[in-house]
C-alpha cells in the first residue's frame, strides 16, 4: 500500500514512488498530473523538488499509484498522450496511441505529398490520433475518421472539436457502406491473435480494437478486400500489423492485385507497416 511520510518534499516523493515499484518516469508524470501541471515540465520538478506536497494532492497520488502498480496505461491514469506533436484525450475507450504508429502516419504524408486536397481515410479512427495528426500536419487534405464503436468516436469527435481540426467522422464496420473513394486508406487495425500470450498485458484496453482471429489478420484481410474499390487509381492503402505479420499482408496485398507491395520499419527497427498501390488507369 502507497505511503509517505510526513511532511513530504517532491524529492523524497520521487524516491518513495520508485521504491513502491514504479520507474522514475512514471513516477515524475503521476506527480506532474496530480499538481496540476503539464506532463512534459519535469524541469518543474528539479525546481521545486523540496517544495513540500500539498495535502490535497496526497490521496489524489495515492490513488494515481494503485492504478499504476495495477498495470493501468499511464494515459488513461493522466487522460491525454502524446501523438505525433498533439495533446490527445484518452481514456478506456480507445486504445492509447503508441510511437511507433507514428510510422504510418509519416508514410501517408509520404505517398499524398504532391496531391493538394487529397482525400484520405482512417479506419478504426479510436481516439483520432492518426486522423488528426494528417489533418493536422497538412490541412489541405479532406480527412474522413470512421470507427464501429460509437464511444470511441465520441473521443476522436472531442479531441477534433478541442484541436480545432475538421475531420469528417463516420461510425461503420471499415469500408461497408461508404460509397467515396480515396487517394489514401489507412488503418491501424486490431491484429493480435486471439490466443496471443501479449493480450494478459492488455486487459486494460479495449478488446475489440486489439483481438482479430486465430492468426490476428481477419481484419486486415477485409480491409484489403474491401479496399480496391475504395481508392482512386493510384492511390494507396497502408496498415499497421504486428511484429510478425509484414510478410503476410504483403502477400495478401500481392494476391489482391495491389502493385509495389512494401513495408516500412518503426522506431525499433520491426516492419510495422505495409502497403501497396491501387493500378494505376
Amino acid at each position: 500500500m502507497f505511503s509517505l511520510k510526513t511532511p513530504a518534499t517532491l524529492a523524497s516523493v520521487l524516491v518513495t514512488l520508485q521504491t513502491q515499484g514504479l520507474d522514475r518516469l512514471d513516477a515524475q508524470l503521476l506527480l506532474l498530473h496530480v499538481l496540476g501541471q503539464p506532463l512534459h515540465a519535469r524541469a518543474w520538478l528539479l525546481a521545486h523538488d523540496s517544495d513540500p506536497l500539498p495535502p490535497a494532492a496526497r490521496a489524489k497520488l495515492a490513488a494515481c499509484v494503485q492504478r499504476r502498480l495495477r498495470g493501468e496505461p499511464l494515459a488513461y491514469i493522466c487522460g491525454q498522450k502524446e501523438f505525433f506533436g498533439l495533446n490527445l484525450t484518452v481514456d478506456p475507450r480507445v486504445l492509447v496511441p503508441r510511437p511507433d504508429t507514428e510510422t504510418l502516419v509519416e508514410w501517408a504524408l509520404e505517398v499524398l505529398a504532391n496531391r493538394v486536397g487529397a482525400s484520405v481515410i482512417d479506419l478504426g479512427t479510436g481516439s483520432g490520433a492518426i486522423a488528426l495528426a494528417l489533418k493536422h500536419t497538412r490541412p489541405d487534405l479532406q480527412v474522413s475518421a470512421l470507427d464501429f464503436s460509437h464511444e470511441a468516436l465520441a473521443v476522436a469527435r472531442s479531441n477534433a472539436q478541442r484541436l480545432s481540426l475538421a475531420l469528417d467522422l463516420h461510425q461503420g464496420c471499415w469500408l461497408a457502406g461508404v460509397t467515396a473513394r480515396f487517394d489514401a486508406i489507412v488503418a491501424n487495425p486490431p491484429y493480435i491473435a486471439e490466443h496471443d500470450q501479449h493480450l494478459e498485458a492488455l486487459t486494460h484496453e479495449p478488446a475489440q480494437a486489439l483481438v482479430s482471429g486465430p492468426d490476428g489478420l481477419d481484419d486486415i484481410r477485409t480491409i484489403i478486400a474491401q479496399a480496391q474499390n475504395h481508392l482512386h487509381p493510384g492511390g494507396w492503402l497502408l496498415l499497421e500489423h504486428g511484429f510478425d505479420q509484414a510478410c503476410a499482408v504483403r502477400e495478401a496485398l500481392r494476391h489482391a492485385g495491389f502493385l509495389n507491395a512494401q513495408s516500412r520499419r518503426d522506431l525499433s527497427g520491426i516492419e510495422r507497416c505495409s502497403g501497396a498501390m491501387h493500378a494505376p488507369v
